[in-house]
């Protein structure tokens, strides 16, 4: 069972698009982010946590500058900004962390 699942993951992934994959791991981080966040395994203050939104967020906008989704890039972007501003203030503020 586990090798049909592995051949249908590998044959979908082999489908994909340089966007979709750049893409699909921003989506990733975001959705990682949110759910240990969600679940109070990490605060939303955490340096991991804006990391992850910032890298996330930033893959996000750039696979969708790609396939010329606008909307899209201005979201990411600005989301991405926020949180690598957040990473920068979170660090004046407490460089021990």
């Amino acid at each position: 069972m586990v090798a049909i699942i592995g051949e249908i993951l590998l044959r979908f992934a082999m489908r994909l698009t340089f966007p979709e994959v750049v893409g699909s791991i921003g989506v990733f981080l975001l959705l990682v982010a949110f759910f240990l966040n969600l679940f109070g395994r990490i605060q939303h203050t955490a340096r991991t946590y804006q990391f992850m939104n910032a890298v996330g967020a930033g893959l996000s906008c750039y696979a969708s500058y790609l396939i010329g989704f606008a909307p899209f890039v201005v979201l990411e972007g600005t989301w991405s900004v926020v949180a690598i501003v957040a990473l920068m203030m979170r660090r004046t503020i407490a460089p021990g962390d």
